[in-house]
């Protein structure tokens, strides 16, 4: 996937080489090469350099990428209407990796409109960066509820009831890249080059993930053609037990572009499902422009459902982002949203708001909603 990018500026430039540095010095450290899952954890989590550490706008129009809650309040509150049942009789609203805090703004003041507040609405976040943006976005949308708000470092350690929220957050989360070739079964690594850019490597899978590739692709691992890549994440079900580990009671709902099994590996998805984002321009090189884009792999949402069981929690609801919208009051919201716009730009701008959310082409299909229940 070939893309013509914007030219990153001469300071953005040197944030980009202090990161590959570090990333360079790990791989020397390594041997000359590093696993993938290192290097996407590198680039997107290193202390103050990572793409999701450092001071950069990553949401919305001045960003790389938008998110539902950033496209306006129809997702936030067709949401706070899916969360009713958890919330009507207290409990919390724990919420990962927050981003903007626009969804946090806007499913408080949903929920206070539907008589349903939380006792508390936590937000995991570690970037002290984006927690500021997030204390400034609540404060200024919803000053009268920030008594309710808290911000953790880590899943709460003791045992709580209510939601749990993530949206757009499993895609983030580290994978190994694997390459199957007629010769067998490789780990994909990074390497520098000559010049001292980072390039693809290979070398021979270790016991971890010859296992997991067995257990992603089953019996399917014979079939696809070669050579062939793709992506596992290994972390799945240690991060999921993690974030889930004292909820006692109530269910954790994850919004994320992905495929069931079969089509996640299917033969015709050769190149596998790594996606990066800069500038609101995707393509599929991850090794570029380390610290400045954001890296992702679509989600495989059967491995998902399996890692839930895992940990005691049972698949309750599996939907399309469409059917989620349509099952949790989209028609009403858009309807109330229609009658207080201001103007005939504003009732335009919902309708596209509505579209984007909804239409196959854009989020409607692509993105799925999990909803796992304890």
């Amino acid at each position: 996937m070939r893309v013509e990018l914007p030219e990153p500026s001469a300071e953005e430039r040197a944030h980009s080489e202090r990161l590959a540095a570090l990333i360079r010095a790990e791989i020397a450290q390594a041997g000359g090469a590093l696993d993938f899952a290192r290097y996407m954890e590198l680039a997107l989590y290193a202390p103050g350099l990572g793409y999701y550490s450092a001071g950069t706008t990553k949401f919305g129009a001045a960003g790389d990428f938008v998110t539902a809650p950033e496209l306006g309040f129809v997702f936030a509150r067709c949401l706070a209407r899916a969360l009713l049942p958890e919330l009507r009789d207290g409990g919390d609203i724990l919420e990962l990796g927050p981003g903007s805090g626009a969804l946090a703004a806007e499913l408080l003041l949903e929920l206070e409109h539907l008589d349903a507040l939380p006792t508390r609405y936590r937000l995991l976040e570690r970037s002290a960066d984006l927690r500021a943006r997030q204390r400034a976005a609540l404060h200024t949308r919803c000053a009268h509820l920030f008594e309710r708000v808290e911000w953790l470092d880590a899943p709460p350690a003791e045992p709580w009831r209510g939601a749990l929220v993530a949206n757009e957050v499993i895609d983030a989360l580290p994978v190994r890249a694997f390459a199957l070739r007629e010769e067998g079964l490789f780990a994909r690594t990074v390497g520098v080059d000559a010049r001292e850019r980072f390039v693809w490597r290979e070398t021979a899978a270790d016991a971890g993930l010859r296992t997991a590739v067995e257990r992603a692709l089953g019996d399917r691992l014979a079939h696809p053609p070669r050579p062939y890549f793709s992506e596992v994440c290994t972390l799945l079900d240690p991060w999921l037990a993690e974030v889930t580990r004292t909820l006692e009671c109530g269910s954790a709902w994850f919004v994320d572009y992905g495929y069931a099994n079969g089509e996640y590996y299917a033969a015709a998805r050769q190149a596998g499902t790594l996606r990066c984002h800069y500038r609101h321009r995707a393509h599929d090189d991850p090794l570029i422009l380390p610290g400045l884009q954001d890296i992702t792999a679509w989600v495989d949402f059967d491995a998902f459902a399996r890692a839930g069981n895992a940990t005691g929690l049972r698949v309750a609801e599996h939907a399309t982002q469409t059917q989620f919208l349509i099952a949790n009051g989209l028609d009403d919201v858009f309807a109330q949203g229609y009658a207080d716009a201001a103007d005939e730009a504003a009732r335009y701008a919902l309708a596209q708001q509505v579209k984007r959310l909804t239409l196959p082409g854009e989020m409607g299909e692509k993105f799925r909603v999990m909803v796992l229940r304890r």
